[in-house]
């Protein structure tokens, strides 16, 4: 055989073999891994101005924050979506966004602007985490209380809950003097620049307590993708686990909320694109590729905004208006099924 017919019949061999390797999600999780360092090290070191210590400091906690954020909503997400059984809801739909604005605005509407920026940050912070945590405790053991409780009630219930919080937040911002006003508007924006380095480290205790917590129960998170009439049949406590996982996925939601806000959408996005580009149904896999996802997001959006548009605008109003249209997208696309 020729040279010329070596090659030709070596060629596609490689590109299967090429195919082949990505497949795997090792590599594609290694792929992402490079980017979100590469990500990291670009936003760190390219046009510091003035002392680059300085600076560095303060990219850094932004990087922490940046990756606490992503590791609780990305994981969350993708959890909640297991549990649920659907890749549309999100753990705000629970009403965790509106109760985060309703504690809020009725702190400022009790104490005032100048007694809610003057309290102890630290202070606040546990407040809110407590509250909203006890409030999807409280949710979650009542609608698994009795035998005919399902998950689809419980959602209902959140929804109705969060459509309650909203409207009676905004009423109370109708009494709110224009100053008070502005502060609960500012907090009910996401920020993840400059986070308070002890708020962050709690936050980050938190959130690494909720992830060690799931990874003895990565396989039993499998079996769940299956439905719950599979998971009783082949062993699962199921509703103790799925109250366990409801546990979990509120004390991350509520910690990276009251650290820096609410972020409506950016669950839905990073977990929906995990699912299609890990390759595989494995929470092993989809877990950290969320995690991983969600980083360039929010490293990247973070870069084109100081990069191109100099800081005109605010991160979290972009990923809202992405993950809008990304809702809608989905929502059709589900619907022309």
């Amino acid at each position: 055989m020729s040279t010329d017919a070596l090659e030709r019949t070596a060629a596609p061999r490689a590109r299967a073999g090429t195919r082949e390797q990505w497949a795997r999600p090792g590599v594609r999780l290694g792929v992402l891994g490079a980017a979100v360092v590469a990500l990291a090290a670009f936003y760190l070191l390219f046009d510091v101005p003035g002392s680059y210590a300085f600076a560095a400091k303060i990219r850094g906690l932004t990087i922490a924050a940046m990756a606490v954020v992503a590791v609780a909503v990305g994981v969350s997400t993708v959890v909640f979506h297991t549990i649920t059984q659907n890749r549309i809801l999100t753990p705000s739909i629970m009403g965790f966004d509106s109760f985060y604005g309703l504690i809020t605005t009725v702190m400022v509407f009790v104490f005032g602007a100048s007694g809610f920026l003057s309290a102890d940050s630290l202070m606040l912070w546990v407040l809110q985490v407590v509250v909203m945590v006890a409030f999807s405790v409280l949710l979650f053991t009542w609608m698994f209380a009795g035998k005919r409780r399902s998950i689809h009630l419980m959602l209902l219930v959140g929804i109705v809950l969060g459509t309650f919080f909203r409207s009676f937040t905004e009423w109370m911002q109708r009494m709110l003097d224009p100053l008070d006003f502005q502060v609960v508007t500012d907090a009910m924006f996401a920020s993840l620049t400059r986070p308070d380095p002890t708020l962050l480290l709690f936050t980050a205790v938190l959130v690494v307590g909720g992830c060690a917590a799931l990874v003895p129960l990565l396989n039993q998170l499998d079996v769940l993708t299956l439905g719950e009439p599979v998971a009783v049949g082949l062993g699962i406590a199921y509703r103790r686990l799925v109250m366990l996982l409801f546990l979990v996925v509120s004390v991350m939601v509520a910690a990276s909320t009251a650290l820096v806000g609410p972020i409506l959408f950016f669950g839905l996005i990073v977990a929906n694109l995990a699912y299609s580009y890990a390759g595989s149904f494995r929470h092993r896999w989809t877990l950290p590729a969320a995690v991983a996802l969600g980083m360039i997001c929010l490293l990247g959006g973070q870069i084109v905004l100081e990069q191109l548009f100099g800081f005109g605008g605010a991160l979290s109003t972009i990923i809202e208006f992405a993950g809008g249209m990304f809702f809608l997208y989905l929502v059709l696309r589900k619907g022309a099924r």
